[in-house]
């Protein structure tokens, strides 16, 4: 039985997605993920305006007036959302914890791949995968996916983003467009991304929280790893203290954009403070300049 706070934010997150979709994302996303091949329909006869490269010259000479060949574009694909489940996603000091937000960006992504007529599957993965959603289409299948997201208890704490990819890599093997979904707190996974990118397009979206980056002066204050237990102790009230913690963090956060920019991939930051709507609807226009 699920709480009814929980009931209550996986239906704020089902409502607010879906509606963001219905009213101003979903061409956005339909613009820039398209499906990966084209196939044959029809030869008609040229009409002013069509592009002179579709002419079919072999059929205009035997027929002795213009022609092209149309075709249509594959437009189902597969999405996969690859999302960081270990404890660090129960971190936040906004409105919403990061996994909450990782369940938002995650509902989005899908309701605009369904909206595509696209399948969207699911790993939820720690430092191993503890869960695999199978591709499917429809809306009742989102629900699912962010059901899951909200209410899954994994068994582990950590984060292996090269088991989380090359588990990708062995259980889809047609090309997939990917979104891994996390705050990144792991190491040496450049390599592993860029080798199952070369299979599939994986695209990051980077998660973080205010609270990350700075201290408060609260005199001495315990700090534990949500993911592997230690604890430190710092005074909150010394300035050069508070300096030093937030330069490492921001040192920290800037290394793991560095690390996916290594891996050939591109990275959405996105912040529990921030609408997570602006990062994305932000990162498709960019794909879509890019494009041009």
């Amino acid at each position: 039985m699920l709480s009814p706070d929980i009931i209550k934010k996986i239906k704020k997150i089902h409502f607010k997605s879906s509606r963001l979709v219905n009213t101003m994302m979903a061409g956005q996303y339909k613009s820039v993920f398209r499906g990966a091949g084209i196939e044959f329909e029809e030869v008609r006869e040229y009409s002013p305006g069509d592009d002179v490269k579709s002419i079919d010259w072999k059929v205009s000479a035997r027929l002795g007036r213009p022609f092209i060949k149309r075709y249509r574009e594959e437009r189902e694909q597969v999405v996969i959302l690859l999302v960081d489940m270990s404890a660090s996603g129960s971190f936040g000091t906004t409105e919403s914890l990061k996994r909450e937000t990782a369940a938002e960006t995650a509902a989005i992504l899908a309701f605009n791949a369904i909206r595509n007529n696209d399948k969207v599957g699911v790993i939820l993965f720690t430092d191993r995968v503890e869960k695999y959603i199978p591709p499917k289409k429809g809306a009742n299948h989102v629900w699912r996916v962010i059901r899951e997201i909200f209410t899954f208890e994994p068994e582990h704490r950590g984060t292996d983003i090269r088991n989380a990819v090359a588990w990708l890599g062995r259980v889809c093997r047609k090309k997939t467009v990917s979104f891994l979904i996390s705050d990144f707190l792991d190491h040496d996974y450049s390599r592993d991304l860029r080798t199952v990118s070369r299979n599939h397009e994986i695209i990051g979206a980077l998660l973080s929280d205010p609270g990350e980056f700075s201290l408060p002066e609260a005199g001495i204050l315990c700090l534990e790893d949500f993911e592997t237990g230690e604890i430190v102790y710092l005074d909150t009230s010394d300035r050069t203290t508070r300096s030093r913690f937030e330069a490492a963090r921001l040192k920290d956060y800037h290394s793991r954009i560095a690390s996916l920019r290594a891996s050939d991939i591109d990275c959405i930051e996105i912040n529990t403070r921030d609408a997570v709507s602006d990062a994305l609807s932000r990162y498709f226009r960019y794909r879509e300049k890019r494009k041009r």
